[in-house]
């Protein structure tokens, strides 16, 4: 049994422990020979009169076992004889007003399946990984090529509507996930949570693994499995506000613990939540605890982390002025994530422009290593909605991007937020016919792999799925069985290969030696064409984003030489027209725009193509 010191309560008070799940919550105590002789609880509970457990083993009173006040802070305690895995408790905890409540614990390792919301002892020692060879071997992704695939478990895949345990679908999730070319999966959150329509945004307990599929050990044994696939796993993870159910942690001692204690800066009304306030060293020490806990357990690559403007702006709202305690706290987790992994992924889902999010926080930054281009993606979006005869007057949407892309570290991201709640799937946004649609959906993949910045997309995006995505259902994969959407996805995976084989798509993501305009002011045409660079690689890009075929259209090359097409979204075997370039194209001298030498395409309708440049 290990007793709460002085140091450990001080270092929970103002905000520094990050290892609170090894003395917090219920534990098994075991003897030399790893035998079990106890199970303890503890709780944190400053402004109860009084905490009890209560439990099937008990019969529900709480009476029959009263937890100890061990320490005068708030700490509480109780040591039960006996091995009391997987039975269900909760915290009965009696508040200063006389009232009884009843809590989930808070560092609770599982729980009983929603809708049933009560806690349940669990072991979390004793799984042996097998992904050692992984650890040793992945590289700090910024000069490599990272291709994100968002994931929600529960919809992926399903089996008979029911959904599948995490270590019944990581076979096929590795299998598929390899094959299409991603780097990485990012799960939606999966600690748990208790309405399924929340999609895991509002938790309750966020040191336990969502028990819709499986235990804590089947979930590692999926991390695990994807690790030795060679895909990283990465956790999507709601920094700043918690559900306000019941038996979560809103109120959790019958007053606001951990978020804030007035109502105006507590209440998140968009959201039907309760905002943190990290202000207070409990909250810090809670969070920084939780991050670590699923670094250490389940061997996490990283987070992304949900409504940064909600942390950076009070509310989300810049004229309500900063959060510098949240920023602050976000700077903290940099600092102490980056200390036990240099290697991790700390992104930010954030739609300000606040500076240096992706900064390092010992040059001023919050200390991000990535920021979603959130400019991106709605320009973007915008831009490929008009119908083609009108893209001449929104050039601007696909330029001004670079204007700042170099400003911070960016992933450009095609997520879940932009094919739900009727805004249509990423094809169904196209304008035009079924043809049309299709080929400007490549086309839009296409500027979106070769543009500067780490990729993430959606689940269901790469194989061109025409309806918005449903949480309640599985994706459309019956739409494999038509040949469009066969030859879409055959597009997405060369699209993805061309990307992970060829530097220059990658190596300097974050530095504008990687790019440069080539055709850049063609509005009247709504052709584009930019190079880019690694230190041994040459490409070029050109996208003709209206159906008017140019038979020999002149792009200026920075070398001589000759330029062979790679990958050309019009191909037939992508369900396009078929026109494309097959023989090498011979540099012509002469000067065009900032260069000395140009090619003459044939650049097909609503096509991108990709050179490369031979010596």
């Amino acid at each position: 049994m290990r007793l709460i010191s002085d140091f450990d309560v001080n270092e929970f008070l103002l905000g520094r422990s990050s290892n609170l799940y090894e003395w917090m919550g219920a534990h098994l105590l075991k003897d030399e020979q790893g035998a079990v002789y106890a199970t303890q609880y503890t709780v944190y509970a400053p402004n109860a009169k009084e905490v009890r457990l209560i439990s099937s083993f008990n019969n529900y009173e709480g009476w029959k076992h009263v937890l100890t006040k061990i320490h005068h802070m708030g700490f509480f305690r109780i040591e039960i004889p006996g091995n009391q895995e997987y039975e269900i408790y909760k915290y009965e905890i009696h508040t200063q007003k006389n009232r009884i409540i009843y809590k989930a614990d808070p560092f609770g390792f599982t729980s009983e399946i929603r809708p049933l919301t009560s806690s349940k002892v669990y072991d979390m020692e004793g799984y042996a990984w097998n992904d050692s060879l992984w650890n040793y071997t992945k590289k700090k992704s910024y000069q490599e090529p990272l291709l994100i695939y968002e994931v929600h478990l529960g919809s992926w895949k399903r089996k008979f509507g029911a959904f599948i345990p995490y270590n019944e679908i990581v076979d096929q999730l590795a299998a598929y996930v390899k094959d299409q070319g991603f780097t990485h999966i990012e799960l939606l959150p999966i600690y748990e949570y208790p309405l399924d329509d929340s999609w895991g945004y509002q938790g309750t307990g966020y040191f336990a693994a969502t028990s819709r599929y499986g235990s804590p050990k089947d979930l590692m044994y999926l991390i695990d499995k994807m690790h030795q696939a060679g895909i990283g796993v990465i956790l999507d993870w709601v920094l700043g506000h918690i559900c306000k159910d019941a038996h979560g942690l809103s109120f959790f001692d019958g007053t606001p613990l951990f978020e804030f204690n007035d109502k105006d800066r507590r209440e998140n009304v968009t959201w039907g939540t309760d905002n943190l306030d990290f202000s207070k060293g409990i909250t810090r020490s809670f969070m920084l605890s939780a991050l670590t806990f699923w670094m250490d357990y389940y061997h996490v690559d990283g987070y992304r982390i949900d409504a940064v403007s909600n942390l950076i702006y009070y509310l989300g709202t810049k004229s309500k002025g900063v959060n510098q305690d949240a920023v602050n706290f976000m700077r903290q987790i940099s600092f102490h994530l980056f200390g036990k992994d240099d290697r991790v992924l700390f992104m930010a889902e954030d739609s300000t422009d606040f500076p240096y999010v992706t900064h390092p926080v010992d040059t001023g930054g919050i200390g991000f290593n990535y920021k979603w281009n959130m400019g991106f993606m709605n320009d973007v979006l915008r831009y490929f909605k008009e119908d083609p005869i009108y893209r001449q007057y929104h050039h601007d949407k696909i330029t001004f991007g670079l204007v700042y892309a170099f400003n911070e570290q960016f992933v450009l991201p095609f997520s879940h937020d932009e094919v739900v709640h009727m805004k249509g799937s990423l094809v169904n946004k196209m304008p035009g016919d079924y043809f049309q649609k299709m080929a400007n959906w490549r086309l839009l993949l296409t500027l979106w792999m070769t543009h500067p910045g780490k990729k993430l997309l959606f689940m269901g995006q790469e194989f061109a799925s025409f309806s918005e995505w449903a949480f309640q259902k599985e994706l459309d994969w019956n739409l494999f069985s038509f040949p469009a959407h066969q030859q879409a996805n055959r597009f997405f995976k060369d699209l993805a290969q061309v990307y992970l084989h060829h530097p220059a798509l990658y190596q300097y993501d974050h530095d504008p030696k990687g790019f440069e305009w080539s055709v850049v002011n063609d509005s009247a045409q709504s052709v584009f064409a930019y190079i880019r660079r690694s230190d041994k690689e040459t490409m070029v890009v050109i996208l003709n984003m209206t159906p008017n075929v140019h038979e020999s259209y002149e792009i200026g090359v920075p070398k001589s030489g000759r330029y062979e097409e790679i990958l050309n979204s019009d191909k037939d075997i992508y369900f396009g027209s078929n026109q494309y370039n097959g023989t090498q194209l011979k540099t012509i001298k002469g000067k065009k725009d900032q260069f000395e030498y140009y090619i003459k395409p044939k650049l097909g309708p609503l096509s991108g193509m990709i050179l490369i440049h031979k010596k």
